[in-house]
């Protein structure tokens, strides 16, 4: 039980503040509550989809194949699949995490796991058109283009600063995902 409390304590922590809220200004309770719901009711819909295409995912893709595209001697071809996989995803950025994860677990480089984070937060196609639409082309091929450069930069700046024994951990994490 105190295992399952300190596991969960922020969550509790979270609740029992939610409760004083409502409890000293009910309006602002209610608003609360109903924002944490809203938002209860969101991630049920996305996280479950996104779990089983990640079973299937870590199922269908044999290791080969995934170190064949985005392991160490993938080279530009990896950086390109990353970056796509990353464009082409939908979904809030917290999905891309597990999905990462995986990725490492069947042997992709790290630098294209950063690569495919860093295109999932940035170029995804639905925020280019949204951009576009709303801020027009020039703004959005400007900050596409600026972008690229600063993702592979970022990807690879990290996979040189890193200690072997820091990526071997990072990998050893990834692998212990169920």
């Amino acid at each position: 039980m105190k295992q399952l409390i300190r596991k969960y304590r922020i969550f509790i922590i979270l609740i029992v503040i939610n409760a004083l809220v409502y409890i000293f200004s009910p309006q602002i309770g209610q608003k609360s509550l109903n924002i944490t719901m809203d938002n209860v009711l969101y991630m049920l819909s996305v996280i479950p989809p996104i779990f089983i295409l990640l079973g299937l995912l870590d199922v269908w893709v044999p290791r080969e194949t995934m170190i064949r595209f985005l392991g160490e001697k993938s080279g530009a071809a990896g950086i390109i699949i990353a970056f796509f996989l990353g464009s082409a995803a939908a979904g809030p950025l917290y999905v891309a995490f597990p999905i990462a994860g995986l990725l490492l677990k069947k042997g992709s480089k790290l630098s294209n796991v950063l690569i495919f984070i860093g295109a999932w937060s940035t170029t995804k196609i639905p925020l280019l058109l949204f951009e576009a639409s709303s801020m027009g082309w020039d703004f959005m091929i400007t900050r596409f283009i600026v972008n690229i450069p600063g993702i592979l930069l970022i990807a690879f700046i990290t996979q040189k600063i890193l200690t072997k024994n820091e990526k071997e951990s990072i990998y050893e994490v990834a692998s212990s995902m169920q």
